[in-house]
């Protein structure tokens, strides 16, 4: 498997466990999602609230490449957040509407990438403003290791309340 197979698996495996971790949650009320868990993000809706907001930060990072992604031109009309933490959407059901969408952006720029891509270095501004200069492939594989941990997080919380995710293991996904 080389890099841009790899990076379409992992955006793959992104949707097959968001849609497993939004089906769980909606299996729970509102006040269930909203809970203080003690958990980093607070509740599972703060945890998937931080999950899309900082996917959105990262797409809208990547769309800076040279490259130039026609596909994360949608992004350039939502704001960048400006707090990891902010609970962005109140609704699991809006936020989920929102996730699919993301999740699909996530897929489709995965299978526009090129492997010369994956070799330059990204210029952008971290979440203070400092100025940052690293390996592109580096960066993706950091994007989607963000993922995996937070839902991590998230699948903890959920098993903790009775809601089941099921089956988590990317080796699900490898044929």
């Amino acid at each position: 498997m080389n890099r841009i197979e790899h990076i379409a698996l992992m955006a793959d495996y992104n949707q097959w466990m968001n849609r497993k971790v939004y089906d769980a949650a909606g299996t729970l009320t509102n006040e269930a999602l909203v809970a203080d868990r003690q958990a980093f993000f607070g509740s599972i809706l703060g945890t998937l609230n931080h999950l899309a907001l900082g996917d959105t930060v990262w797409l809208k990072r990547f769309a800076e490449h040279p490259a130039g992604f026609s596909v994360l031109a949608p992004l350039s009309a939502i704001a960048t957040p400006g707090d990891l933490r902010q609970l962005a959407f109140r609704d699991l059901r809006e936020l989920s509407d929102h996730r699919a969408w993301l999740d699909q952006l996530i897929i489709d720029w995965a299978h526009s990438l090129n492997e010369s891509d994956l070799d330059h270095r990204l210029r952008y501004h971290n979440m203070r403003g400092v100025a940052n200069d690293k390996p592109f492939y580096s960066l993706l594989v950091h994007f989607f290791n963000h993922q995996t941990h937070h839902r991590g997080q998230v699948t903890t919380l959920l098993t903790q309340v009775g809601a089941d995710v099921g089956d988590t293991d990317l080796l699900a996904l490898i044929h």
